[in-house]
């Protein structure tokens, strides 16, 4: 490991953003351990075992991450699960015991790492990469060491949630079951705030709402996302119709959670106002909703699909609808524009969309505004063709840039 530079602590619970952080410190020799609940290489005979509820389990592995220093507690993760099961546990109870639970043993495979991380200088000093909600007493323990702390904020905090909450108030129909974080998953999260050196957020929207809670500009940097796009997109084709019509409509794609965060209840008022034009509007994740009676037919309820179909639904699709009221980024998009898919966005999530370029914002989250923007996408397949002709520079989002820009968090060590 290269002693100019600091070497990177990961911790993580679950695969999320595919590993890309440890990813790309390991490619440049700098990662000492990631520190994980679960790993399950294509050798784990977790892998035999054909039940459903491992599937997502079994996508605990990345090759990106071979050779690498992994620390895992699979089994006790697995036991975890189970007994959360059992105990038909509600589910913020469930996320703050799995936190503290991976916390626990987190910190326990820090104490281990001590020894053989002790810096040589202040330009070495280990840095403890973990991600927000899970990371209070780990960044607790490195500030002991005098490690430096990068938190990694996954969404815009207590401003979204207060969005959501709003957001369910005005549509209890459609999830009467919401229930908001108790103030003890927050006041953790403040602390976490308080505690790390730096902090990254993954859009500047993210970096807005933060700012409006009081966390200094000077701990905040954006560092969008990184995406390896799959190796057939870079050869497909896209083309549009002339123009579209009952036999041949406009096919608008919603894939992610179906949920009430990520603008569904626009989209059905969209559907809505749109029943009468040639147009589909296809759903496709995991039902967070119920979806109402009166919807009309042009909205397709897919339901989640394996990972393997999605290409399809990008393939297949004109248009990747993405209303989202707040995401700390939107991976979605990226994965639409890896298959020149144009995308229609809120303002409210990463900046992938370039408006008028190859897609277009929304200028608010509403049926109103979906269906007006709908009706121009309709009357104008020509647009369509340009924005899927002139789709994101996906390479501003690769692992390498990734990696450039998480060595700004260590500039101020030398």
């Amino acid at each position: 490991m290269p002693s100019s530079h600091p070497s990177w602590i990961c911790c993580q619970i679950g695969a999320r953003e595919h590993y890309a952080i440890p990813r790309s410190i390991h490619r440049h020799q700098q990662l000492a351990s990631l520190i994980t609940d679960a790993w399950v290489p294509a050798r784990s005979p977790l892998h035999l075992i054909p039940h459903p509820a491992l599937n997502s389990l079994k996508e605990r592995f990345h090759l990106g991450l071979s050779g690498a220093a992994i620390d895992h507690h699979t089994v006790d993760s697995l036991r975890f699960e189970l007994s959360q099961r059992l105990h038909h546990t509600a589910p913020w109870p469930r996320i703050m015991a799995r936190n503290a639970w991976f916390q626990r043993y987190a910190r326990t495979q820090l104490k281990s790492l001590v020894a053989r991380l002790q810096p040589s200088s202040a330009s070495a000093r280990p840095v403890l990469f973990t991600y927000s909600y899970a990371g209070l007493d780990l960044l607790r323990f490195a500030k002991e060491q005098g490690w430096y702390t990068v938190l990694g904020q996954i969404d815009p905090g207590t401003v979204e949630a207060d969005i959501v909450c709003q957001e369910h108030q005005r549509h209890p129909h459609l999830a009467p079951q919401h229930t908001a974080p108790p103030s003890d998953y927050w006041h953790q999260w403040h602390e976490e705030c308080r505690l790390a050196d730096q902090i990254m957020v993954n859009s500047a929207w993210s970096k807005q709402a933060l700012q409006t809670l009081g966390i200094p500009d000077s701990k905040l940097q954006v560092v969008p996302l990184a995406y390896d796009p799959p190796s057939p997109s870079q050869t497909f084709e896209r083309s549009y119709p002339d123009r579209f019509t009952s036999d041949r409509p406009l096919r608008v794609l919603f894939l992610g959670q179906v949920i009430l965060r990520k603008g569904i209840a626009a989209v059905i008022e969209a559907a809505k106002l749109l029943r009468d034009r040639p147009i589909e509007f296809w759903i496709v994740g995991s039902l967070g909703i119920t979806p109402p009676q009166d919807a009309p037919q042009n909205l397709y309820w897919m339901g989640a699909v394996p990972r393997s179909q999605v290409k399809k639904y990008y393939q297949d699709a004109d248009l990747f609808l993405f209303p989202t009221l707040s995401d700390g980024f939107g991976l979605t998009q990226l994965e639409a524009q890896a298959w020149k898919l144009p995308i229609i966005a809120s303002r409210f999530c990463g900046e992938v969309v370039k408006d008028q370029t190859n897609g277009l914002l929304l200028p608010e989250v509403s049926g109103e505004a979906i269906a007006d923007t709908l009706c121009f996408c309709l009357q104008h397949p020509e647009q369509l063709q340009h924005w899927a002709n002139h789709t994101v520079d996906l390479t501003h989002f690769s692992l390498d840039q990734l990696y450039q820009r998480l060595q700004a968090f260590t500039l101020d060590l030398a």
